[in-house]
Formats: structure tokens, C-alpha cells, sequence
């Protein structure tokens, strides 16, 4: 789900970072059902063209430059790649199809083997609220010889990145956030997030019924239909692969290859999105305080895990008493009870050494400020905190929420949160006020659509990590029993979050590069195993 850091790094930050109105009612039984709904169950070219969307996806493309301007570096980046980008129109409610459009922003790295070519495969890196603009030139060395092979198309999904935006104008840059420790700070929860979600209906009221993941979906079907395909194939991350799942419901015989790469199982996928993986996160904050046990030396943490755990401690509950204040002008930021968490949550989905040794350095920095003492930030670490603390990064926290809203309804009364957050304590002090917080949910508008259930079996491969601290290895196995014709690709000892292409394991990475190459899935499920170091 591409929480607070992105499931890769491709993928924008904050999270582990979304004519109706809003007082209109939910699609009703008597109301025209858009495509890909339950009762759409066997559609085709046809049926939507019928459904008045045949020319959506019937439009000629404009391929073009990705530079958007002088200062667009990854624009730039993407044209010496030799990717080309484009804009694709979708209907704002795909059940007025005639109504209001929005665009969705695409980008394509073209096939150089074209006598062998396959098909396209179409990316997302997960969030909500991800962008994968950018990422065709990273997959295509992924993919290694079977690469050239494939036309690669990075989207932006509705109201993401390059496509029509929408931006809360929040002073935050994600609404991920701890409860603290005590009520008073609850009580400041319950206040920030009915202001972060008052703040949405006001400026963004007549689009945000239409903001979801099924309506992603169809904005990827007719992608689908405009590049030519009649199947498409998905490389999906994190809540990438909740999307795919959906497609796949909603869309069946539209897909070909499907690699689900730290996959959630649906009845995992809520607006309280790390409920449950509490204790994946406390494992992988534990192995990172070994780690950092071990470098005492460079980070004065502790000489133990137990000294280094208590390091962290000391820094929750020293920034309850007073927000803790790191950095220097421009740079400085004081950080609560409420924060801590966030901060630590987010470093924990990597256990490579580099994101290890990042982590420790902003430990240290924290028991710095915890102690009164003066701090100096890394310029990745200035950035972070600007991004996630002081809404330099808004849009991408606006649209992850929006699009988690507009998906499943959430509790409604403070005291259910309150409760939950209350009998977590016990067992996870530092990480379940944080999984079970309130959030903009709470006092968002009902969903439009029901949440998509699977009841349809579908070929995909899943890749997971066993101590993967975002969507857990249980919901992977979940989704992989729900699936019987897929394959489970298990990566064993590593705490980490999206492992194809990005983790270095050669393992996963040839079988998944065998699968699409040949579009067969392995006859049975396998295990990689982490290398050491």
C-alpha cells in the first residue's frame, strides 16, 4: 500500500502516501450501472462502446514530449530514455459517460524487440496515490532480456501526479498518524482529521464521489483499449496489487500476465490501512535495533538490541512531554507524540544496509532532540519531514486519502477508534495507537460504490516477503487462497516492502522474468531465501 514511503522508489513519499456532489445519494438500484460492475459481468468491446464509452476507447493517442517545462528533470530524464508520454481522456462518472472528462497522464517505453514482441504491460507502484509516470525506463532493466520484448506503460491514475489533479490544500503531507499517548492528543487527532476532510469537500466536492479504485480500474481498461490490446498485462506494487486484483474482477479476459508484488488481500484494504501489521512492524523495528547495535559506534544508540529499543522509547515518550525540535534554519521542525510513530514506521520497510543506515541516523537525530541537544538533518531527512510534516507534499496525502475514502467506509464515532487504540496498548504500545488512529475517513462521505469482492479465480503470480512490515506475507497467502490458479513466490528472512527489481534477489527476479517471458506460471508455489547481507 505504498504507506509512508513508496512501496518503491519510484513511487511517491508519505504514506507506509487520493455533476455529482457530495450530498448526492449512492448509485441506486434504478440508476444506470457504468461498466465493470457485478451486473457487467461478461463485458466487451461491445457492451462499452454500447454503455456510450466507445469513444474513449476508440481515441487516437498523442504521443509526445514528457518534458512539461525548463525545470522538469524527470521529464527530461524519460525523453533521453526514449519514453513518450501522452494523455488519455476517461469520463469523470462512468455512469454519465457524456458528462464532465478528466485525462489520465501515460507514458510509454516501446518494445525495440518488435519481431517477439508480447504485448504491453502496464505499472503501478502502489500508495494509494502512486505515480508510475517514471518508471518504464527502471522496469525495463528489471525485466532484463525479456524486457524488449514488451511495450512498458507507466500511468498516473486519476487525480495523481500529471493527470487532472486534486489537491486538498493540506498543511500536512500524508494523514497517517499516531493517537499518542494519552487522550488530549487523540482528542487533537479527531480535530486535524475532520479538518483534513472538510478541507476535500470543499474544494474538491463534485469530483469526489468519483474517486476509487474501480473507477481506476475502467480508466485502465480503456488505456487497454487505446494502446490496441485485447489483453494487457499488469505489473502492480503494494495497493498495486489491490488494483489488479480489481481489474480482474471487474474486467476478466481483458489482462494476460499479472505479478502482484507485495499483495493485500481485499478484506485487508481499509481506510485504517496498517490495522493489523502491527506486529510485522515491531519485528522489523526490532531487527533494525540489532542492526544498529551493532553499529554503536556510528549511531550511539545502544550497545544492544534491548539498549537501542529503549533508545526508541525514550524518544516517544520524551516527545509526548514536549515536541521534540530538530534541525537547523530554514530546516527546523518539532515533532510529537503523534509523529514519532510515523517516523519510525516509515523506516522499517527496507532492510537493505543503505535504507538501514539511513534509519539510524534519523534515530540518532531524534535521541538527540530528546536530550536537548542541537540536531543537524540530512538533506534526505529535511526533505522527508517537509514532505509529511509541513504539506510540501499534500497533493499525493490529498488524493491517497481520498482514494482509501472513496473506496470503504469507515466507523464514524471517535470512541470506536478510541477503544481499539486503548486495548492496543497492551501489546503494541508504540505502533497501535498509530495502526488504529482516526483518520479523514471518519467524517468522509459514503462510498459510492461497495467494495470489490473476489469471486472470480484469476492466474496471477504473487510476490511476498515473509517479514514485510506494509502488506503483510499472511495477506498475501490470503490472496494467494483466494486465487487458486495463482502461484506464491515466497522471499524468506527479509523485512521488506516490494521485492521484484528492487531488492537485488535473483531468485524472485528470474521467476518472475521466466513468467513473462512465457506467460506460464511456475507448477507450484517457491521459496527464494534472502542473501546474507
Amino acid at each position: 500500500m505504498n504507506t509512508l514511503r513508496p512501496a518503491v522508489r519510484r513511487a511517491s513519499a508519505a504514506g507506509l502516501a487520493l455533476a455529482a456532489c457530495l450530498t448526492a445519494s449512492p448509485t441506486a438500484a434504478t440508476a444506470a450501472a457504468p461498466p465493470g460492475t457485478d451486473r457487467d459481468r461478461t463485458t466487451t468491446a461491445a457492451d462499452t462502446t454500447g454503455a456510450g464509452l466507445g469513444r474513449y476507447y476508440r481515441q487516437h493517442l498523442d504521443w509526445g514530449t514528457c518534458v512539461k517545462g525548463p525545470d522538469d528533470t524527470m521529464g527530461r530524464d524519460l525523453e533521453k530514455a526514449g519514453v513518450r508520454c501522452a494523455d488519455v481522456t476517461v469520463p469523470l462518472d462512468y455512469a454519465d459517460p457524456r458528462g464532465r472528462t478528466i485525462t489520465v497522464a501515460i507514458s510509454r517505453l516501446k518494445a525495440t524487440d518488435t519481431r517477439r514482441r508480447i504485448g504491453s504491460v502496464l505499472l503501478n507502484n502502489g500508495g494509494p496515490g502512486g505515480s508510475a509516470i517514471e518508471s518504464p525506463p527502471d522496469v525495463r532493466k528489471a525485466m532484463k532480456r525479456v524486457g524488449p520484448r514488451y511495450d512498458i506503460i507507466g500511468f498516473d491514475p486519476r487525480f495523481v501526479g500529471r493527470s487532472t489533479p486534486l489537491d486538498c490544500d493540506w498543511p500536512v503531507g500524508t494523514s497517517i498518524s499516531s493517537a499518542g499517548l494519552g487522550r488530549a492528543s487523540f482528542e487533537r487527532q479527531i480535530t486535524l482529521h475532520k479538518s483534513l476532510a472538510d478541507k476535500c469537500r470543499t474544494a474538491n466536492a463534485p469530483v469526489l464521489p468519483h474517486v476509487s479504485t474501480r473507477n481506476t480500474a475502467r480508466d485502465m481498461d480503456v488505456i487497454r483499449g487505446t494502446l490496441g490490446e485485447r489483453r494487457i498485462s499488469y505489473l502492480g506494487y503494494s495497493y498495486g496489487t489491490y488494483l489488479g486484483t480489481v481489474y480482474t474482477q471487474m474486467f476478466p479476459g481483458r489482462y494476460d500476465r499479472m505479478v502482484l508484488d507485495g499483495a493485500l488481500a481485499p478484506q485487508d484494504y481499509s481506510p485504517r490501512l496498517l490495522q493489523g501489521a502491527e506486529g510485522e512492524n515491531e519485528r522489523a523495528l526490532s531487527d533494525w535495533a540489532a542492526w544498529a547495535a551493532e553499529h554503536d559506534d556510528t549511531y550511539g544508540l545502544g550497545r544492544t538490541r534491548a539498549e537501542v529499543l529503549a533508545t526508541v522509547d525514550r524518544v516517544y515518550t520524551a516527545s509526548a512531554r514536549g515536541p521534540l525540535t530538530v534541525g537547523t534554519a530554514p530546516d527546523v521542525f518539532r515533532i510529537d507524540d503523534t509523529q514519532v510513530p510515523f517516523l519510525l514506521i516509515a523506516g522499517v520497510a527496507d532492510d537493505s544496509e543503505g535504507e538501514r543506515a539511513a534509519f539510524g541516523e534519523q534515530v540518532s537525530v531524534l535521541a538527540r532532540a530528546a536530550d536537548g541537544r542541537p540536531t543537524r538533518l540530512s538533506p534526505q531527512f529535511a526533505a522527508m519531514l517537509r514532505r509529511a510534516l509541513m504539506g510540501e507534499d499534500a497533493q499525493s496525502g490529498s488524493v491517497q486519502s481520498a482514494i482509501i475514502c472513496g473506496d470503504k467506509a469507515a466507523p464514524r464515532d471517535p470512541e470506536v477508534y478510541w477503544r481499539d487504540i486503548e486495548r492496543s496498548r497492551a501489546a503494541h504500545p508504540l505502533f497501535g495507537p498509530l495502526a488504529n488512529n482516526i483518520g479523514p475517513c471518519a467524517f468522509w462521505d459514503r462510498p459510492r460504490e461497495k467494495p470489490t469482492r473476489v469471486r472470480r479465480d484469476a492466474p496471477a503470480l504473487i510476490v511476498a516477503a515473509t517479514g514485510d512490515p506494509r502488506t503483510t506475507y499472511r495477506s498475501s497467502v490470503a490472496l494467494h487462497g483466494m486465487l487458486p490458479s495463482s502461484r506464491l513466490i515466497t522471499l524468506k528472512g527479509a523485512n521488506r516492502h516490494a521485492v521484484y527489481g528492487l531488492y537485488g534477489n535473483a531468485c524472485v527476479d528470474a521467476e518472475v522474468n521466466t513468467y513473462l517471458a512465457t506467460g506460464k506460471l511456475p507448477a507450484h508455489d517457491r521459496t527464494c531465501v534472502k542473501r546474507p547481507g
